[in-house]
């Protein structure tokens, strides 16, 4: 496959280990734009390094130390291009945003540092985006940028940084589900100090594990520091809601959702959740109020924040039917199921709510006509 002739060299630095069920796609996907490719391998047993190889013979070995950001630093330092791009092996660049990627790299102006992209993390199961939030994946690489953290790494960017509309999906793999849990673990045992990010990743990996009791611990203590970034201390509040709901205690998740207000103007997601929270308790007119507030509340200006893309589009509107068919409003829950229907057209409760509900407009429809 020829490279593409572009005006910049972009230099595509990976860490990989046992990646052979992902990484062919990978690199297919975004290969032609590459001017060269870079992968360290931190102790691969399989055939990622063959099949590697058919894409690039700069191919480096690193021992294994527990951190993230060694081996990212390391696979930085090699590049050559004018830009570094970085992808994790499980990493996709579709056809769509292939182009947008291309365009940019024709037009991109010297005086950018950076360039960052959305990151869409989870799907449903008809492969709409659930979560998505946005990494700074394209870096100048005379500016030496810096990964930090041991595990959940980010880079320190700073300078002129372009915000592009360019989608990474992220195609989830198996992998050892305790690996970033257990170099956490290794660090407390090791009486290392834990920076705010390093305990609010921390209670991350105890949630997914559903440690839930740990879990609220390490995000409260993330939180009491006062010094995370704002969209860590929003997340970490739903993340709350989500470890008070699995114990059952409603009185705390309230407790979050309205910590949430003091980091921002209420967000579709906090919205929901009092909607549910109140149509679990059958208290519906509260229930709607939230969840039209959700649809009129838009997402978040900043382009960095986390958002599930739910509760900005079908989730509010599938939500509010349910309430107008529980006190009789049938004409209004039949324009929110349509209104769900928009964006979410294959969603089953969709079609269910449309057969339930037009028995019940079919009625109202023939006693108006009696009655006329």
């Amino acid at each position: 496959m020829a490279i593409s002739a572009l005006p910049i060299s972009v230099s595509l630095c990976m860490i990989v280990k046992n990646e052979e069920q992902n990484i062919a796609r990978c690199l297919s996907s975004v290969y032609p734009l590459m001017s060269e490719i870079i992968i360290v391998d931190t102790g691969s047993t399989d055939k990622t390094k063959e099949i590697v190889s058919q894409f690039t013979n700069k191919i480096y070995d690193f021992k294994w130390i527990d951190d993230f950001s060694a081996a990212r630093n390391y696979a930085f330092s090699l590049a050559n291009g004018d830009y570094t791009f970085w992808l994790d092996a499980d990493d996709v660049l579709i056809p769509e945003d292939y182009n947008k990627f291309h365009q940019i790299l024709m037009a991109l102006n010297s005086d950018v540092d950076a360039v960052s992209m959305l990151y869409n993390l989870a799907f449903d199961e008809r492969g709409n985006v659930t979560c998505q939030l946005r990494r700074n994946r394209l870096v100048k690489t005379t500016k030496r940028f810096r990964w930090v953290g041991a595990v959940h790494e980010y880079l320190e960017v700073y300078g002129n940084v372009l915000n592009s509309d360019i989608a990474i999906y992220h195609k989830p793999h198996t992998h050892d589900a305790y690996r970033n849990l257990c170099i956490y673990e290794k660090r407390l045992l090791n009486g290392d100090t834990f920076t705010p990010r390093d305990l609010y990743y921390f209670a991350n990996e105890l949630s997914d594990h559903k440690l839930y009791n740990r879990a609220i611990e390490y995000y409260e203590k993330f939180l009491a520091t006062k010094q995370g970034w704002v969209e860590d201390n929003i997340a970490a509040c739903g993340k709350l809601c989500d470890c008070f709901y699995a114990i059952k205690d409603s009185n705390n998740q309230l407790k979050y959702i309205f910590k949430s207000f003091e980091y921002d103007v209420p967000r579709a997601e906090f919205c929901c959740r009092l909607g549910y929270y109140f149509l679990e308790q059958n208290v519906i007119n509260q229930a709607i109020f939230w969840y039209r507030l959700a649809i009129q509340v838009g997402k978040p200006p900043n382009p960095w924040a986390v958002t599930n893309c739910a509760c900005y589009t079908w989730l509010p509107h599938i939500q509010l039917c349910v309430c107008y068919s529980r006190i009789g409003e049938y004409v209004l829950a039949n324009q929110h199921n349509e209104a769900a229907a928009v964006f979410n057209p294959d969603f089953p409760a969709v079609d269910h709510n449309r057969k339930y509900l037009q028995q019940f407009i079919a009625s109202d429809k023939q006693s108006n006509d009696r009655n006329m």
